[in-house]
């Protein structure tokens, strides 16, 4: 008789779950899946946001190292106007301009802005002219800022994309003084928008400082 109730609790013991032990087991799993799912879920979306404002600061600095310096070395003499003291600036400044306005030719874009200066030739003792033009490019619903830097009398310069993402209509140009005119500007800034749909609008300002005087 004993041994014939051993055998059945042993046959008890090996049926595995009853459906109220796999329903509870289900419940508690979807209880701690659910919480752990958004977890992941909110870490991908971060790294995500993460990745695109490193992205747009990038842009950030490389745009506003390399306007700080073509501000910098802004300046057209105007040689023709020689005088015992001083040799004047010409107009070293170009707002939408054409890509040979005042007869300087770089590129084949009409910039946001364009920067002159003087590059002497030191085997011919004279001066040529360096361009340095900012221009958009439409990418999509978006644009690319562009650089493009011409160096003496070359028409075809170095071009390189300073800037992604640049939200059309945002781009605006100031001057510390009127930025067009012959007595150049000391101070150059550059403002726009860059936008990623995952951060929004990121403003940007690029300011530069001329050297020469």
């Amino acid at each position: 008789m004993r041994i014939g109730h051993d055998m059945l609790t042993r046959r008890r013991t090996d049926d595995g779950f009853t459906l109220v032990e796999l329903l509870v087991a289900v419940a508690i799993l979807a209880v701690i899946t659910v919480p752990l799912a958004n977890v992941v879920i909110g870490a991908f979306r971060n790294t995500t946001d993460t990745s695109d404002r490193l992205e747009l600061s990038h842009d950030a600095q490389i745009s506003s190292s390399y306007f700080a310096r073509d501000v910098a070395e802004v300046g057209l003499r105007d040689w023709a106007a020689v005088s015992a003291s001083s040799v004047p600036f010409k107009q070293s400044v170009q707002l939408g301009a054409a890509y040979n306005e005042g007869g300087y030719t770089c590129g084949s874009s009409t910039a946001v802005v364009r920067f002159l200066s003087d590059v002497w030739d030191a085997s011919k003792t004279d001066a040529s002219t360096n361009v340095v033009a900012y221009y958009l490019k439409p990418v999509g619903v978006v644009s690319e800022l562009h650089r493009v830097k011409c160096i003496g009398p070359a028409t075809t310069g170095t071009d390189i994309v300073v800037a992604h993402n640049v939200k059309p209509g945002s781009v605006a140009v100031t001057c510390s003084s009127a930025c067009e005119a012959a007595d150049v500007p000391d101070q150059i800034s550059m403002a726009f928008q860059v936008t990623r749909a995952s951060v929004g609008d990121y403003p940007i300002t690029l300011t530069g400082q001329r050297r020469q005087q």
